[in-house]
């Protein structure tokens, strides 16, 4: 059963990294024509709440990993810790919605983290000094 309490305890984004690795393969079965089962609760208001919700927690670091990275033509998703099933979709067990089952991650990483292969992961570089709407470069300093 991985946490987040567990996972923040280790040091370096690799050791995150293998923690949570699912090694799941490309076409692998997990909810076959119940497929809209989970599509229908990601789009719900709910998971958006707790989406948002983990982002701030994390502080939008991959992995809530606090270094000097920046996002590089990556988006931000969260990562179900433990894979999810269609009974905890349907249910709505604690692994659905409990922050500590849930984790921020860039979308290449969280590609890695299903496919087991570390080639998907960003390569990172120093981030810039922050400077007055650096998020939103259209507005005026």
């Amino acid at each position: 059963m991985r946490t987040y309490d567990e996972l923040i305890k280790l040091q370096s984004f690799e050791d995150r990294f293998r923690y949570l690795m699912t090694r799941s393969t490309v076409g692998e079965d997990t909810f076959g024509w119940k497929r809209y089962l989970n599509q229908v609760f990601y789009r719900s208001k709910e998971w958006f709440d707790i989406r948002d919700y983990v982002i701030i927690r994390d502080k939008a670091y991959d992995l809530a990993f606090d270094a000097d990275i920046h996002l590089l033509n990556s988006g931000i998703e969260i990562h179900h810790m433990n894979p999810l099933t269609r009974e905890d979709v349907m249910n709505r067990t604690k692994f659905l919605l409990d922050p500590k089952f849930l984790i921020t991650t860039f979308s290449k990483t969280h590609k890695a983290l299903h496919y087991g292969d570390e080639s998907y992961l960003l390569q990172f570089s120093p981030i810039r000094d922050r400077s007055v709407n650096d998020t939103a470069p259209w507005r005026k300093h």
